[in-house]
């Protein structure tokens, strides 16, 4: 690796391990108003607006997105940039965060079809799936009603009854193809996770 790539590698960590201090949320309340509660109650109506905004687009976390819009703002007023509409100017940063969350996709589609679909539990599992089986339901009933009906519906039946489920549930949600394989595939690594940790808490052999 050449010294120019070793650099930008390690200027684009830097970006990404930057986190919202207080200091840099003073200065984001600073540029919204002079007053800081009405300048408070601002930023949770564009924080608002952000989370409806990725919602509507179909992003499967909508809330880290408009997190992550703030923060990009905050980072270039602490860098001083002066901004006359934050408002407006978020709105900006979160249509650049859905053209990368795009490419990614993109990405990630590619690879998506080499991940193996989870296997359908039996519907008496034996002693040794017991506990699996248990951490499952307690994964499955923290989620959200509409993430555990997307989960269950994309995933179940036969390959007719499977390729019908996906269609009703690409009508229901109003998103592309690409985008609910996104989120399903996200919410199986979210519940594989939620599963294993579960197991390592109960002793259970993982």
């Amino acid at each position: 690796m050449d010294a120019n790539a070793a650099a930008a590698r390690a200027s684009s960590a830097a970006r990404q391990k930057w986190t919202l201090t207080q200091q840099a949320f003073d200065g984001l309340l600073a540029a919204i108003g002079p007053d800081r509660d009405a300048s408070a109650d601002r930023y949770l109506e564009i924080r608002r607006n952000l989370v409806r905004f990725f919602e509507w687009r179909g992003c499967a976390t909508p809330d880290d997105y408009a997190d992550e819009t703030i923060n990009r703002c905050a980072r270039r007023i602490g860098e001083g940039e002066e901004i006359r509409d934050i408002a407006t100017y978020v709105v900006g940063i979160a249509r650049m965060l859905l053209r990368e969350a795009s490419r990614d996709r993109a990405r990630e589609t590619r690879s998506l079809d080499e991940v193996p679909e989870p296997q359908t539990l039996p519907a008496e599992p034996t002693s040794e799936m017991e506990p699996r089986v248990e951490c499952l339901r307690k994964c499955l009933s923290r989620l959200s009603t509409e993430n555990r009906d997307l989960i269950l519906h994309y995933y179940q039946g036969d390959k007719g009854e499977k390729i019908k489920n996906r269609k009703g549930l690409l009508h229901l949600f109003e998103v592309s193809a690409s985008t609910l394989r996104m989120r399903a595939l996200r919410l199986r690594e979210k519940l594989q996770l939620c599963t294993e940790e579960c197991l390592q808490r109960s002793g259970a052999r993982v």
